[in-house]
């Protein structure tokens, strides 16, 4: 965190985490000129709630950058396989899949160590943007008070509640409530990984994961009773697998973003931009979102370095994410097959691409 700032910039980013952190990293590259202020919003007490994993397409992401993870980032056991469980069906599938599994706070950490000194940062809260002819004031809320910094272009990369979605841009994106629970449970009956799927609860996927010598059991669920959602799942999961996870060492919760339509995705204009999951950039099947958080970083740097023009940026970026629109959206129809009870149980039926355990 820079001990000073000054009260306007040429870009101001909301959100710390890989999309904000990339986009100021290879901003101040490309656009050495401009004062860039990252306000970042995470810290001990305030973490992003994700279970860690690393999945192929962000580590494709990272070896185009030429980077390479940190011992310290990574966590144990890593994983080649992910345990599918339909617990309506009790039907159970493994499937090969190559993760990295990594502490997730940490990592974001890393990533915020790479954005250079020329980049002014600030820890606080955004707690509102406008917009007015001469560009943004942005509200923050540090642990000073109340502080408000103007900026001639405005980034938002702070996830599914973005203020700055929420405030600009009329389209929201469908919402769920990623509910995590973390336990110390050393029974060997535990994958490293699985992904359950219970449609009495919730009508997209949860997760188990092993990460060092804890336990983490989360999942995405409708807003509404959300929080009652997760503890039947949870009894429904421990009456499968035979044993109780025991008690939590703490609950964590956030906002998830889930795109369903093509207009999901907003990638901003009039000098306002939408980064990784505040612009619907995560996968509606997995929610996987550190690769396309990553990409968009890197892309709207670039369509800034295109002129300074605020129409220009935008159609720059708008060209460059069509891809990236249309990889997330194909996503949407992958869902409804892994989320249709029937068609997950014809698909799990068959065995199609997953893989025999052998016995112990």
């Amino acid at each position: 965190m820079a001990e000073a700032f000054s009260s306007a910039y040429d870009i101001v980013i909301i959100g710390g985490g890989p999309a904000g952190a990339t986009f100021a990293r290879e901003a101040a590259q490309l656009l050495p000129d401009k004062r860039i202020l990252l306000v970042n919003g995470q810290s001990d007490s305030h973490r992003k709630v994700c279970g860690g994993l690393l999945a192929p397409d962000a580590q494709q992401m990272f070896a185009r950058f030429d980077l390479t993870l940190p011992k310290s980032v990574l966590a144990d056991p890593q994983i080649f396989d992910v345990k599918t469980i339909d617990l309506a069906k009790k039907r159970v599938r493994h499937y090969q899949r190559h993760y990295l599994n990594m502490d997730r706070f940490a990592f974001d950490n890393w990533l915020l160590s790479l954005v250079p000194a020329s980049v002014d940062r600030l820890d606080a809260r955004c707690l509102a943007v406008d917009k007015s002819d001469g560009g943004f004031a942005v509200t923050l809320l540090t642990d000073a008070g109340e502080q408000t910094v103007c900026a001639d272009y405005l980034v938002g990369a702070d996830g599914a509640s973005s203020v700055v979605r929420r405030t600009l841009f009329a389209r929201q994106l469908s919402r769920y409530v990623a509910v995590q629970q973390h336990f110390r449970c050393a029974n060997d009956a535990l994958p490293p990984y699985s992904c359950i799927f219970d449609p009495a609860t919730s009508d997209s996927c949860s997760w188990t994961i092993c990460k060092d010598d804890r336990v983490i059991f989360g999942g995405a669920f409708p807003k509404q009773g959300c929080r009652a959602a997760f503890e039947q799942q949870k009894q429904h999961l421990e009456a499968f697998l035979g044993f109780s996870l025991g008690e939590p060492l703490f609950t964590e919760a956030c906002q998830l973003g889930s795109p369903r339509r093509w207009r999901d995705f907003v990638t901003g204009e009039n000098g306002a931009f939408l980064l990784g999951e505040a612009a619907g950039f995560i996968s509606a099947s997995s929610f996987e979102g550190i690769s396309s958080a990553v990409l968009s970083g890197r892309l709207l740097a670039e369509a800034f370095a295109d002129g300074a023009h605020a129409s220009v940026v935008a159609k720059g970026y708008r060209r460059r994410t069509r891809k990236l629109r249309l990889k997330l959206y194909l996503k949407t129809f992958k869902r409804r097959l892994l989320c249709s009870p029937f068609c997950r149980a014809m698909i799990m039926k068959s065995g199609l691409q997953s893989i025999k355990k052998y016995d112990a």
